[in-house]
């Protein structure tokens, strides 16, 4: 039975829970996704979940309990100005386990934690691609189409007949044995 068991204690000494839990916390904050032990992200929601339950309303005195919890100011910042209007209108949950599968190591559970409104860059990475590949295809035609003038211009050759004066290897004199190698 689990009565009275506030907490998993994750195997670790006070000290070195609590710099994991800040230190977990403040990547969830951060990437909004984090890949994890299931007891670690376990232990990890709760925390994260009464954090931004506290930015939800944004007072003094509560970025204060929240900075004793985080000591990364910008991620501080995030949290009361970005998350937690995000999750404004929600009452709760608002983190999600997706479980991964177990790791081949030690054959521990593995799952993502992330916070519930994350959405994947799917979409807007191949609108980034689409857009960076066009300016590719801009750039190449502008530095081709200025090439053009400049070789009409200049009366230069094609480049096959530069390719093919191109001067023989240089001989190189070994004197410790005195015969003579191309590099």
């Amino acid at each position: 039975m689990k009565h009275r068991r506030g907490f998993n204690p994750l195997e670790r000494m006070a000290a070195h829970r609590k710099a994991l839990r800040r230190n977990m916390v403040t990547s969830l904050f951060r990437h909004e996704r984090i890949r994890t032990t299931k007891a670690k992200a376990l232990e990890i929601r709760r925390s994260a979940e009464k954090l931004i339950t506290r930015a939800k309303v944004d007072s003094v005195h509560n970025r204060r309990l929240v900075s004793a919890r985080l000591f990364d100011e910008g991620i501080v910042a995030k949290l009361f100005t970005d998350i937690a209007l995000r999750m404004k209108d929600r009452s709760g949950v608002y983190t999600r386990i997706i479980k991964m599968g177990e790791r081949l190591g030690d054959a521990s559970e593995v799952v993502i934690l992330e916070l519930v409104d994350y959405k994947l860059d799917t979409e807007e990475g191949a609108d980034k691609k689409a857009k960076k590949d066009a300016k590719a295809d801009k750039k190449a035609a502008k530095d081709s189409a200025a090439k053009e003038p400049a070789d009409k211009e200049s009366g230069a050759k094609p480049a096959k007949e530069k390719a093919a004066k191109k001067p023989a290897a240089k001989e190189k004199t070994v004197k410790a044995k005195g015969k003579k190698e191309n590099v």
